[in-house]
């Protein structure tokens, strides 16, 4: 199975994350889940980013947050609202909501 993941907040356990076992994942960073793509705890990035899974963050809720798309993680790939339709709709056969 493929599957999109939508991580929507900061402060988040990644225990759910570790109980799924797609052939495919991918991270949709979206609402304050996008602090997870640029904002590092004790000079590290985000534990979230060490999971095997492609990771997006949407454009408009960096921006909405005041935060530069340029200091994103390298792992992460900034999209706008379309791309995440693209995506839902080519890449992933399921989603989630964590």
């Amino acid at each position: 199975m493929k599957l999109a993941v939508f991580v929507s907040d900061y402060r988040m356990t990644v225990d759910t994350l570790d109980r799924l076992s797609p052939e495919k994942m991918g991270i949709i960073l979206v609402q304050n889940g996008v602090y997870h793509a640029t904002l590092k705890e004790n000079g590290t990035p985000s534990s979230l980013l060490n999971k095997s899974a492609e990771f997006y963050a949407l454009k408009e809720d960096l921006e909405t947050r005041g935060l530069d798309a340029s200091k994103v993680d390298s792992k992460v790939k900034v999209i706008a609202m379309g791309d995440v339709v693209d995506l839902i709709f080519n890449d992933y056969e399921k989603t989630a909501w964590i």
